[in-house]
Protein backbone atom coordinates (compact mmCIF):
# COMPACT_ATOMS: atom_id res chain seq x y z
CA UNK A 1 0.00 0.00 0.00
CA UNK A 2 2.69 2.62 0.76
CA UNK A 3 4.23 2.28 -2.45
CA UNK A 4 1.38 3.17 -4.55
CA UNK A 5 0.96 5.98 -2.69
CA UNK A 6 4.76 6.62 -2.90
CA UNK A 7 4.45 6.08 -6.38
CA UNK A 8 1.26 8.03 -6.89
CA UNK A 9 2.79 10.95 -5.30
CA UNK A 10 5.53 10.45 -7.82
CA UNK A 11 3.43 10.35 -10.92
CA UNK A 12 1.89 13.65 -9.33
CA UNK A 13 4.99 15.49 -8.74
CA UNK A 14 6.34 15.04 -12.18
CA UNK A 15 3.50 15.67 -14.12
CA UNK A 16 3.28 18.99 -12.15
CA UNK A 17 6.64 20.03 -12.87
CA UNK A 18 6.07 18.74 -16.35
CA UNK A 19 3.16 20.91 -16.79
CA UNK A 20 5.45 24.03 -15.22
CA UNK A 21 8.21 23.37 -17.61
CA UNK A 22 5.61 23.17 -20.80
CA UNK A 23 4.14 26.90 -19.10
CA UNK A 24 7.40 28.51 -19.13
CA UNK A 25 8.84 27.53 -22.70
CA UNK A 26 4.73 27.93 -23.94
CA UNK A 27 6.01 31.98 -22.32
CA UNK A 28 9.35 32.40 -23.76
CA UNK A 29 8.29 31.35 -27.64
CA UNK A 30 4.64 33.18 -26.88
CA UNK A 31 5.14 36.26 -25.14
CA UNK A 32 5.76 39.79 -25.88
CA UNK A 33 9.27 40.80 -26.80
CA UNK A 34 10.51 43.76 -24.20
CA UNK A 35 13.90 45.30 -23.24
CA UNK A 36 14.38 46.82 -19.34
CA UNK A 37 17.77 49.07 -18.84
CA UNK A 38 19.12 47.87 -16.20
CA UNK A 39 21.92 49.15 -14.03
CA UNK A 40 24.10 46.01 -13.02
CA UNK A 41 26.42 45.30 -10.49
CA UNK A 42 28.93 42.33 -10.82
CA UNK A 43 29.26 40.59 -7.68
CA UNK A 44 30.76 37.17 -6.87
CA UNK A 45 28.59 34.26 -5.29
CA UNK A 46 31.01 32.11 -3.95
CA UNK A 47 28.04 29.20 -3.47
CA UNK A 48 26.70 29.99 -6.86
CA UNK A 49 29.16 31.16 -9.35
CA UNK A 50 29.49 34.25 -10.89
CA UNK A 51 26.24 36.48 -11.51
CA UNK A 52 25.15 39.84 -12.19
CA UNK A 53 23.14 41.07 -9.74
CA UNK A 54 20.29 43.24 -11.37
CA UNK A 55 18.31 46.42 -11.09
CA UNK A 56 15.94 48.24 -13.45
CA UNK A 57 15.70 51.87 -14.18
CA UNK A 58 11.90 50.93 -14.66
CA UNK A 59 11.83 49.54 -10.83
CA UNK A 60 13.40 53.04 -9.32
CA UNK A 61 10.75 54.80 -11.55
CA UNK A 62 7.93 52.77 -10.46
CA UNK A 63 9.80 53.12 -6.81
CA UNK A 64 9.19 57.24 -7.08
CA UNK A 65 5.61 56.56 -8.08
CA UNK A 66 4.14 54.09 -5.19
CA UNK A 67 2.46 56.31 -2.26
CA UNK A 68 5.06 57.40 0.50
CA UNK A 69 3.61 58.08 3.88
CA UNK A 70 3.51 61.87 4.68
CA UNK A 71 6.86 62.80 5.25
CA UNK A 72 7.71 61.23 1.59
CA UNK A 73 10.82 59.34 2.83
CA UNK A 74 8.82 55.91 3.71
CA UNK A 75 6.64 54.11 1.75
CA UNK A 76 3.49 52.80 3.52
CA UNK A 77 3.17 50.08 5.69
CA UNK A 78 0.53 48.37 3.50
CA UNK A 79 2.78 48.48 0.36
CA UNK A 80 6.05 47.89 1.91
CA UNK A 81 5.31 43.67 0.81
CA UNK A 82 3.37 44.02 -2.38
CA UNK A 83 2.59 43.35 -5.82
CA UNK A 84 1.06 45.65 -8.64
CA UNK A 85 1.22 46.09 -12.43
CA UNK A 86 2.84 49.68 -14.24
CA UNK A 87 2.14 50.62 -17.15
CA UNK A 88 5.28 50.84 -19.59
CA UNK A 89 5.64 52.34 -23.22
CA UNK A 90 7.88 50.76 -25.86
CA UNK A 91 9.86 52.54 -28.58
CA UNK A 92 10.34 51.34 -32.33
CA UNK A 93 12.93 48.70 -30.33
CA UNK A 94 10.48 47.48 -27.83
CA UNK A 95 12.39 48.96 -25.10
CA UNK A 96 10.24 49.73 -22.26
CA UNK A 97 9.89 52.95 -20.24
CA UNK A 98 7.75 53.88 -17.23
CA UNK A 99 4.46 55.57 -18.41
CA UNK A 100 2.43 55.16 -15.04
CA UNK A 101 1.41 52.82 -12.59
CA UNK A 102 -1.48 50.42 -13.71
CA UNK A 103 -5.48 51.55 -12.66
CA UNK A 104 -7.64 49.69 -14.68
CA UNK A 105 -6.78 52.53 -17.51
CA UNK A 106 -6.82 50.83 -21.39
CA UNK A 107 -3.43 50.34 -23.02
CA UNK A 108 -2.43 51.71 -26.17
CA UNK A 109 -1.03 49.37 -28.85
CA UNK A 110 2.41 50.80 -27.93
CA UNK A 111 2.07 50.07 -24.26
CA UNK A 112 2.61 46.78 -22.16
CA UNK A 113 1.32 45.57 -18.72
CA UNK A 114 4.20 44.76 -16.32
CA UNK A 115 3.63 42.90 -13.19
CA UNK A 116 6.37 44.28 -10.41
CA UNK A 117 7.04 43.00 -6.70
CA UNK A 118 7.87 44.80 -3.73
CA UNK A 119 10.01 42.60 -1.53
CA UNK A 120 12.79 44.41 1.14
CA UNK A 121 12.40 48.16 0.42
CA UNK A 122 13.01 47.55 -3.43
CA UNK A 123 10.63 46.77 -6.64
CA UNK A 124 11.64 43.58 -8.72
CA UNK A 125 10.84 42.42 -11.97
CA UNK A 126 10.91 38.77 -12.45
CA UNK A 127 14.71 37.93 -11.04
CA UNK A 128 17.02 40.85 -9.23
CA UNK A 129 20.04 38.60 -10.72
CA UNK A 130 21.72 36.61 -14.18
CA UNK A 131 23.57 33.75 -13.78
CA UNK A 132 26.38 33.29 -16.20
CA UNK A 133 29.38 30.47 -16.46
CA UNK A 134 32.05 31.12 -14.16
CA UNK A 135 35.05 33.25 -15.15
CA UNK A 136 32.51 34.95 -18.08
CA UNK A 137 32.13 38.50 -16.02
CA UNK A 138 33.84 39.96 -18.51
CA UNK A 139 31.45 39.63 -21.34
CA UNK A 140 28.91 40.74 -19.11
CA UNK A 141 30.34 44.00 -18.27
CA UNK A 142 28.68 46.09 -21.59
CA UNK A 143 25.39 44.59 -20.40
CA UNK A 144 22.89 48.05 -20.30
CA UNK A 145 19.12 45.86 -21.24
CA UNK A 146 17.53 42.61 -20.21
CA UNK A 147 15.52 41.31 -22.59
CA UNK A 148 12.16 39.97 -21.64
CA UNK A 149 9.42 37.48 -22.89
CA UNK A 150 6.12 38.90 -21.56
CA UNK A 151 2.84 36.93 -21.37
CA UNK A 152 -0.69 38.05 -21.44
CA UNK A 153 -0.83 38.17 -17.48
CA UNK A 154 1.94 40.69 -16.80
CA UNK A 155 4.73 37.87 -16.17
CA UNK A 156 8.14 38.82 -16.86
CA UNK A 157 10.73 35.69 -17.43
CA UNK A 158 13.86 37.15 -18.35
CA UNK A 159 15.88 35.77 -21.44
CA UNK A 160 19.24 37.49 -21.97
CA UNK A 161 21.25 40.54 -21.82
CA UNK A 162 22.25 42.74 -24.08
CA UNK A 163 24.39 45.87 -24.88
CA UNK A 164 23.66 49.78 -25.77
CA UNK A 165 23.30 48.43 -28.99
CA UNK A 166 20.62 46.14 -27.98
CA UNK A 167 23.47 43.40 -29.58
CA UNK A 168 23.04 40.16 -27.08
CA UNK A 169 25.74 39.27 -24.97
CA UNK A 170 27.08 35.82 -24.91
CA UNK A 171 26.60 34.68 -28.12
CA UNK A 172 29.37 33.32 -30.40
CA UNK A 173 32.28 34.13 -27.31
Amino acid sequence: MHKKIVIGSLLIILVLVNWSIIGKEKHLVEGKEVYLEVTPVDPRSLMQGDYMALNFRLGDEVYQALPKTEDRRQWRHDIAASDGFVIASLDARNVGTFKSLYIDQPLSNKEILLRYRVRNGTVKFATNAYFFQEGNGKIYEPARYGQFRVDDKGELLLVAMYDKDLKELGVNE
